[in-house]
């Protein structure tokens, strides 16, 4: 059986604006973090390893990544 990906976007995106999705179920199953644009929900996925995809949010929460 193959597990599906449970999409699910930040309670910080209730502005319409442009945002990402991610499916953490799929981390215990496949050990990766798929990640798509919530714009384009058929367009390619991108799957991050637990520890990248820890390193990024630490990085986010850091406020690492402001322009």
């Amino acid at each position: 059986m193959t597990e599906s990906p449970h999409w699910f976007k930040s309670s910080y995106s209730n502005n319409g604006g442009d945002c990402v999705e991610v499916a953490a179920n799929l981390l215990s199953v496949h050990g990766i973090v798929p990640i798509r644009d919530s714009k384009n929900t058929s367009g390619p996925v991108l799957g991050f390893s637990a520890t990248s995809f820890t390193a990024f949010l630490a990085g986010v929460k850091a406020e690492g990544f402001v322009g």
